[in-house]
């Protein structure tokens, strides 16, 4: 099949062409970066470069393709959210333009709870076009982030915590459930697809991370969301984007994240947290 991919080589995009091409399918990536041409072709891709924002290029890089993959990464420094998720419009714009009919889109474990923006609600719109939402829980690789919280403060503090439960994923297998579903044939509609690789409650991740790399007492504490906001916003991420990561994780503190995802519960996915702990170990004592 022809294939279009957004997100780059990033953690799920670069591990998704592997097994695509290794299918035999034809693969175009899209990325904003001509830096990467060459990294693309070397995994077998055709690069596309520009950006989702520009809808002429999404229409032309869309035509003859059999399925299109579709994301759109967090910028941190948002101020106009309308504008940022305005990105799925492109997408969908482009979908009708071109008259794709199978779509893959990257949502997330809240998305669907979330009332400042509601980026699947915008694909309802499509008609006769099988549209499967992917919803991942909070990768392995999120501890990236964590890093410079744990080595100053010793501990890792966000909305939700303790023994919440969270559905955690690694990129690689939120790529294999991606390839898995590209390769299933579907009926025009929506449907939701979970992928998760272990669940765990925060207390368990933390102390997994924490054995990892010499800390076996990390705790990983929920605090109050105005106080979480506060803290994302000292880091330098903008009011309206903290606002929005308070309220995903509020979903996931107050159980209504886990509520459905238990109604439509995947088959855990190969890598477990220890696995990606060991590398991140070697990471965090490096960086």
């Amino acid at each position: 099949m022809k294939i279009v991919l957004t997100g780059s080589l990033g953690n799920i995009s670069n591990p998704l062409v592997e097994i695509l091409v290794k299918e035999g399918h034809q693969i175009t990536l899209i990325s904003t970066d001509p830096n990467k041409q060459v990294r693309i072709q070397a995994i077998g891709a055709q690069p596309a470069i520009g950006s989702i924002q520009d809808l002429p290029f999404l229409i032309k890089t869309f035509t003859g393709a059999d399925v299109v993959y579709c994301m759109n990464p967090l910028d941190f420094a948002a101020r106009d959210l309308d504008a940022w998720n305005g990105n799925m419009d492109n997408y969908i714009q482009a979908i009708k333009e071109t008259g794709i009919k199978r779509v893959i889109v990257l949502s997330g474990w809240v998305s669907h709870l979330l009332n400042s923006i509601q980026p699947e609600k915008n694909f309802e719109t499509l008609k006769d076009v099988s549209v499967t939402f992917v919803r991942p829980g909070p990768f392995y690789t999120n501890f990236y982030h964590l890093k410079d919280m744990i080595r100053h403060q010793g501990m890792i503090v966000s909305n939700y915590g303790g023994e919440d439960l969270i559905a955690f994923s690694a990129p690689e297998d939120i790529a294999a459930a991606i390839a898995e579903e590209i390769n299933t044939p579907a009926a025009a509609g929506l449907k939701v697809l979970y992928v998760a690789s272990e669940e765990l409650t925060c207390t368990q991740a933390a102390q997994i991370v924490g054995e990892a790399i010499g800390i076996p007492h990390l705790q990983w504490i929920a605090f109050p969301g105005e106080q979480v906001k506060q803290a994302l916003e000292a880091t330098g991420v903008s009011s309206e984007v903290a606002g929005l990561l308070v309220e995903m994780q509020e979903n996931m503190h107050n159980g209504k994240a886990q509520k459905d995802y238990y109604l439509n519960r995947p088959i855990l996915g190969k890598r477990k947290l220890r696995d990606f702990a060991r590398e991140y170990a070697t990471w965090y004592h490096q960086n």
